[in-house]
């Protein structure tokens, strides 16, 4: 039997050397969704703090 997924030749590594690419952006641009999404998050609940604080009661 072959393996088809495995092509050691040169268009094979360069394909291979792509991919890990895209996955390489794909964790970095995840990254950053995370951490832009828990600083929104953080400065949300600042915000709320920082109404209740100054609410008239």
């Amino acid at each position: 039997m072959t393996d088809d997924t495995q092509d050691h030749g040169p268009s094979g590594q360069r394909a291979a050397a792509e991919q890990e690419k895209w996955k390489a952006k794909g964790v970095a641009l995840r990254a950053f969704f995370y951490i832009a999404g828990t600083h929104l998050f953080a400065a949300f609940v600042m915000l709320l703090f920082y109404l209740g604080q100054h609410a008239e009661k």
